[in-house]
């Protein structure tokens, strides 16, 4: 945890830069927009092409809020399983400390 955090804190990792497991079929579905992208925009008119521009922008900022509440929503839940974790090893070292006769003290 602690080589982790200093990670984090140092900006070693940078959780809004993932790192795709597959960079060329990424590559080539980008490359596949631009490419319907200028197929579009060049049978549309100069109003059209900055309507177009501006729908573009729309969704890339709904996809990337809703990237953030992904990464917000499973960061939350991996902090709640790893609570969850601790939670039930103390239990079991409790159960452990007075199946063995061991003095326990319970909050």
């Amino acid at each position: 945890m602690k080589n982790l955090l200093h990670e984090l804190y140092y900006g070693k990792i940078i959780p809004c830069e993932r790192r795709s497991r597959n960079k060329e079929e990424l590559q080539e579905i980008v490359r596949k927009i631009g490419e319907e992208e200028k197929y579009l925009t060049s049978k549309m008119s100069p109003d059209d092409c900055v309507r177009f521009d501006n729908l573009s922008d729309l969704y890339y900022k709904l996809s990337d809020m809703e990237e953030y509440e992904v990464f917000a929503y499973s960061f939350s839940m991996g902090a709640r399983f790893m609570l969850d974790i601790l939670d039930e090893a103390g239990a079991m070292d409790l159960n452990n400390n007075r199946e063995s006769g061991k003095e326990v003290n319970e909050p």
